[in-house]
């Protein structure tokens, strides 16, 4: 696996990361655990070396399941775990948290879940506006120095919050939706990335798996799968977009390649400080991934790719309003 660094002075980590949320999160019920780990592991010896999970992904679980999987592996990865959110007596979310306090336990209670003396990289996983940002970085800063926190992360932030965030506390890193049918990124974040020198990881890079090619207008999702309540994967909006696939087809004919394999390989083309975290629960999906980064697009490919995309108008909203709101970007 190629590897790549995350900013100018952040961890070198493996060209495609693993994003673990779908394993116990938003996708209807989970695989076996047992299946999830093997999963994990398998990625591992196939050279991922960079995995992203949440307190909040379950809640909780997921950072369990990560940290039993990868316990054993512990000097050859990269963790990022994120806080940010408020959660009632029942441990379901309630709300944006980024409160000194709050984000202190987080850290000691990630820590433990885990299973690591340090977490490598830490997100705050959306903006709280209730707490001006440079409390927060002061917050992580402080983490850093009692050696909790390596690096610190911010999610889905706009461009001017991550100016003052990196301000007080360099960033490493922004995680937000990027691929072919959620680019405005490019607008302005990239660009203050670029200027900063601050790694990007995409999340969703395959639009939750609308870019594999395997979703169709027919495709009925599970019980709590968080695509029922997308308006980008109505019925109709599947059927309008399906031209984005039909596009990305066409150039993986060229290659050898699959459709979902072109769509990351794009995104690496993007930047070279570009880390995308494709999640899956199929060990073939798995091998596809990481096939992507071994895929050469040509300038021509590029070319052809952007004159056709500047074609398609992508149909439907990425989240419901309310979900939206919580954005910052």
């Amino acid at each position: 696996m190629r590897t790549r660094r995350l900013g100018t002075a952040g961890p070198e980590v493996s060209a495609i990361g693993f994003g673990a949320m779908g394993l116990s999160d938003s996708y209807g019920p989970g695989p076996d655990r047992a299946d999830s780990i093997t999963l994990i592991r398998t990625a591992v010896e196939r050279g991922v070396t960079f995995f992203d999970t949440a307190e909040v992904y379950g809640p909780f679980v997921n950072e369990e399941l990560v940290g039993e999987a990868l316990e054993p592996l512990r000097d050859r990865v990269v963790i990022a775990t994120k806080f940010g959110f408020a959660f009632d007596g029942d441990g379901r979310q309630s709300g944006l948290s980024s409160r000194p306090e709050n984000i202190r336990r987080v850290a000691d209670a990630s820590l433990r879940r885990l299973r690591v003396e340090t977490i490598d990289l830490f997100y705050q996983h959306r903006v709280d506006p209730e707490v001006p940002i440079e409390e927060v970085a002061g917050t992580v800063k402080e983490l850093i120095e009692a050696g909790k926190v390596r690096y610190f992360g911010l999610s889905e932030a706009a461009a001017g919050t991550i100016r003052r965030a990196h301000a007080v506390q360099p960033v490493t890193a922004v995680q937000s939706e990027y691929s072919l049918w959620w680019r405005r990124p490019e607008q302005e974040i990239l660009p203050t990335l670029d200027e900063l020198r601050i790694g990007f990881v995409p999340f969703s890079p395959l639009g939750r798996g609308f870019l594999t090619g395997a979703i169709s207008p027919d495709t009925q999702f599970a019980e709590g799968d968080m695509r029922n309540t997308l308006p980008r994967f109505d019925r109709g909006a599947r059927q309008a977009n399906q031209a984005l696939v039909d596009l990305l087809g066409a150039i993986a004919g060229r290659h050898d390649a699959t459709v979902a394999q072109i769509a990351l390989g794009w995104l690496l083309t993007q930047r070279p400080t570009i880390v995308p975290i494709p999640g899956t629960r199929k060990l073939h999906r798995l091998a596809e991934n990481i096939g992507a980064a071994e895929v050469e697009l040509t300038a021509a490919d590029l070319a052809d790719i952007e004159a056709a995309a500047a074609k398609i108008e992508v149909q439907g909203a990425r989240y419901p309003e309310s979900m939206e709101r919580l954005t910052n970007i």
